[in-house]
């Protein structure tokens, strides 16, 4: 496996390392991993580092890259909305691979904002043809909720401690910030799912317990998404144990091993065809 460094993009702007097997079948995919959040391209940790020589090694094209205006990408120059942004840089990644080796079809994957930045891309770019969302978008449900609240209800110790950090608080104790990303609204991306399925597009959903602010069951996939969630096309993992950016070897490697086996079954290099 060779590792390269590029400066690409219309404006030249943009900056990634491609990985490069030795060889590849014809009409092998190539594997696009975005930023998460303003995390340069190796990810938290060196996630995405990690993620992508395990995925060189099977033999599958990588590009890890800087979206414009993160790490050390500049800005193209062009006045456009963030949407049409990102959309044009993964575009260039595209282009930049099908030189480096010959892939005409891509996986994006993308961990938390990350992965919001590949379903703009994946709702619209005929060149997708599959998407991993790393705890991506998801939403408060009932059964949420009913998992949530009813422990912490009957359990004595746990309203003893919210009473005194209430009354903390009072005393005049600072208060944390909150980083969110609005998300869309919950009926937009069960019908943009539907419409990626309908292109034929295959989707991974893992999740991890590091967002169990707001999802917290293997269950909720079917009660954010409804039906559209049970399509043979759609795989879907909840790491309960994991941490949101996998610091922890054991479950990082649970993770990788998960995108092998998905991108192995959907996408095998053997045959460089879809299954």
């Amino acid at each position: 496996m060779q590792e390269q460094a590029f400066r690409f993009g219309r404006a030249r702007h943009l900056v990634g390392i491609a990985g490069l097997p030795p060889s590849t079948t014809p009409d092998v995919v190539g594997v696009i991993v975005l930023n998460a959040g303003l995390v340069h391209r190796i990810g938290p940790f060196r996630l995405h580092v990690e993620m992508t020589r395990r995925l060189n090694a099977l033999g599958y094209p990588t590009l890890r890259f800087d979206l414009s205006t993160i790490g050390d990408s500049a800005s193209s120059g062009e006045s456009q909305t963030r949407k049409k942004q990102i959309c044009a840089d993964v575009a260039d990644a595209m282009y930049l691979l099908g030189e480096q080796a010959a892939c005409k079809r891509f996986v994006l994957i993308g961990l938390c904002s990350g992965s919001q930045s590949a379903h703009m891309v994946a709702c619209t770019d005929a060149n997708v043809a599959g998407a991993v969302f790393l705890d991506g978008y998801a939403y408060r449900t009932l059964g949420y909720r009913v998992r949530y609240y009813v422990p912490r209800l009957l359990n004595g110790r746990r309203w003893l401690r919210v009473f005194t950090r209430r009354r903390k608080a009072h005393q005049g104790g600072s208060s944390e910030p909150a980083f969110t990303v609005a998300p869309l609204p919950q009926e937009v991306v069960r019908a943009d799912f539907a419409g990626m399925i309908d292109r034929g597009i295959k989707l991974c959903l893992i999740y991890s317990g590091g967002i169990s602010q707001y999802f917290n069951h293997a269950r909720q996939f079917r009660e954010c998404f409804g039906r559209v969630i049970t399509h043979p096309d759609v795989s879907t993992s909840f790491l309960k144990e994991a941490d949101h950016t996998y610091i922890l070897t054991g479950d990082r490697n649970r993770l990788l091993d998960n995108i092998e086996r998905w991108l192995s079954h959907n996408f095998s290099v053997m045959s460089g065809t879809s299954s």
